[in-house]
């Protein structure tokens, strides 16, 4: 345990041991284990998108073996994915790799904005998971019984010593297309994730756009085109860096701007990176590589 973790945990002021053993648990893992950085790897694509759409591109990711032998070979802090993509592997991998279990999820067909849920608690405590992992659309029509949902999952898992990963990402309702990746409304969606009791809050990057007309006095005078300051404004939003914020790596996209946008994480205080097209949909070897320069940008020697 280092003084960094030591510090970090200290600030999960009302949390039981077990809690705090599991978040150590993610924040001790791989290449950046005790650092208080973190990389993730994310694979809940297959619901979300669809399988070809997810793993044609690199059709070795169909096998949920993969993903599980990626993270632990590119020294990653955790593993998420959905009930069937863990129970895949569980075995093989048991405790080699901190999982966190995607216990919500959707498809590109639904028309709402909203999430069933498929996976719980007790599926996380039999894989042996380190976390759970939902959703919630911040703006949707169905948010505010999302939010009773994960009031109610949170509250089991905080029981049994599970900490709750919160991806927060606004859309639905009259938010419009524009408005998902603006800058206020991203802050407000990680500050809900944190005023839920998310222990990790994951948010995309936001852009410099202010969409809400009621917010636009609280951004006035001061230049928002640097993206380390709008990371830096997010993580202030997350109890002013009282809780663990990483930041998603969205659609694919070209190696230089993946390294970029780890580069404005760490300078703006965030957390690290849950990244996982921008990786599984490349080659082995190429994601590998990516990956290890992704740590040695946390870690500041690049």
């Amino acid at each position: 345990m280092t003084p960094t973790v030591k510090a970090i945990l200290a600030n999960y002021e009302s949390d039981n041991p077990g809690v705090k053993s599991n978040l150590a648990r993610i924040l001790m893992q791989g290449h950046l284990g005790g650092t208080g950085k973190l990389i993730i790897l994310p694979v809940d694509q297959g619901f979300e998108h669809g399988p070809a759409r997810s793993f044609a591109v690199n059709p070795a990711g169909y096998d949920p073996h993969y993903h599980y032998q990626l993270a632990i070979d590119a020294g990653l802090s955790a593993y998420a994915a959905p009930l069937g993509m863990l129970e895949a592997g569980a075995d093989t991998f048991a405790g080699q790799i901190p999982t966190i279990l995607k216990c919500n999820s959707s498809n590109s067909w639904a028309g709402a904005a909203n999430q069933a849920l498929t996976g719980g608690v007790e599926d996380a405590l039999r894989l042996g998971c380190a976390a759970i992992g939902f959703t919630i659309y911040p703006g949707s029509d169905d948010v505010f019984d999302m939010m009773e949902e994960i009031k109610e999952l949170s509250a089991e898992a905080k029981s049994v010593g599970l900490p709750t990963v919160l991806w927060s990402y606004p859309r639905g309702g009259k938010l419009p297309k524009s408005g998902e990746l603006a800058l206020d409304v991203g802050a407000y969606a990680a500050h809900i994730a944190a005023l839920m009791g998310a222990h990790i809050i994951k948010v995309k990057l936001p852009s410099d756009h202010i969409e809400q007309a009621d917010a636009k006095k609280a951004y006035e005078g001061k230049d928002w085109s640097k993206q380390a300051d709008r990371v830096a404004h997010v993580t202030d939003a997350c109890f002013k860096g009282r809780r663990i914020v990483v930041f998603s790596g969205g659609a694919a996209k070209g190696e230089d701007a993946v390294y970029q946008d780890a580069r404005d994480i760490r300078d703006g205080g965030g957390n690290g990176s849950i990244i996982g097209r921008n990786t599984f949909q490349r080659p082995r070897g190429d994601a590998l590589a990516m990956l290890g320069k992704l740590v040695a940008i946390y870690k500041n020697e690049e």
